[in-house]
């Protein structure tokens, strides 16, 4: 019997071995979300890479060398750039940091009263309404692109600065995210304090409310503001005088004239890559925000 137990004795010990050289189960299943994100990322990455590498590359680079090769022309495509039609590029890009920082601003302010509103105030109706925001979060923007168009001709603001900022002002995603963060974030026995403090409702909410609702509204502020300098379809609808174009209605239109004229892709692309660097800047300044903000609600509690 001790014979065989000796004889056994190194097979549970090389058992033993294997088992600890084989990764856990645990580990093993937690590789799928990593390898699944890590594709994800290549994948939106990847277009980005493609722009960034093109702008660097001359008109008769582009089409002959490795895509992902980096040019030598990034200058001089800037230069062009700057030089069409005496740098109307930086009119686009002026109209359209208008466009995006007026609407998103606007956009939060109502986004914020009405989120506050529907979700401390007790009134009749309030379930109806917000399902009717909730019906237009669910509705695409191209199917009120011809409506809009229409109001704004019976206004008399088409062509103009209004008829692309006014239909951006409601954001039903906004408004119910607001509802949502603001029923999450303001105590109703804060509020109530306040009341009997003696405060109007105006002071509880500008003094009491909103600071609390601050990292919400910078979420609503930053959809919004992608959204609006991304926009296409409304200004395509909305606008015919090119001096008021944004970026994406600007770049649309050299893009066409590319066709017969292919040195145009060059500034295309270039314009393209430099029309991301203000979301990029913009989205790294909110990060930090949303840090800070953290922080001193953690120290706060």
């Amino acid at each position: 019997m001790s014979s065989l137990a000796v004889r056994k004795a190194p097979s549970a010990a090389g058992a033993t071995g294997a088992a600890r050289s084989r990764p856990p189960v645990r580990g093993r299943i937690a590789l799928a979300p990593t390898i699944t994100l890590l594709l994800g990322a290549v994948y939106c990455l990847l277009p980005v890479a493609w722009v960034v590498i093109a702008s660097t590359k001359s008109g008769s680079e582009l089409f002959s060398t490795f895509t992902f090769l980096p040019g030598s022309g990034f200058t001089d495509n800037v230069r062009d750039l700057d030089a069409y039609r005496d740098g109307i590029y930086w009119q686009w890009m002026a109209n359209s940091a208008l466009y995006a920082v007026l609407g998103a601003l606007l956009s939060t302010a109502v986004s914020a009263f009405s989120g506050y509103a529907l979700a401390t105030y007790r009134f009749r109706g309030r379930e109806t309404m917000f399902n009717v925001l909730l019906a237009g979060v669910l509705m695409p923007p191209i199917i009120l692109a011809i409506p809009q168009y229409l109001l704004m001709a019976k206004a008399d603001l088409t062509d103009s600065y209004w008829s692309v900022l006014l239909p951006q002002i409601l954001s039903p995603y906004g408004v119910y995210l607001s509802r949502i963060y603001a029923a999450a974030a303001v105590p109703s026995d804060v509020v109530e304090a306040g009341r009997m403090d003696g405060a109007s409702e105006w002071r509880i909410f500008t003094r009491i409310a909103l600071p609390m609702m601050v990292p919400g509204m910078v979420t609503v502020f930053l959809f919004q503001f992608v959204a609006i300098w991304n926009n296409f379809l409304l200004p395509y609808i909305m606008l015919s005088d090119d001096e008021k174009f944004p970026l994406t209605l600007g770049l649309f239109t050299l893009l066409e004239q590319g066709a017969n004229t292919p040195a145009l892709y060059t500034l295309v692309i270039t314009g393209a890559f430099l029309a991301v660097i203000p979301l990029v800047a913009l989205f790294l300044v909110i990060q930090r925000f949303w840090s800070l903000d953290l922080l001193s609600g953690a120290v706060k509690s």
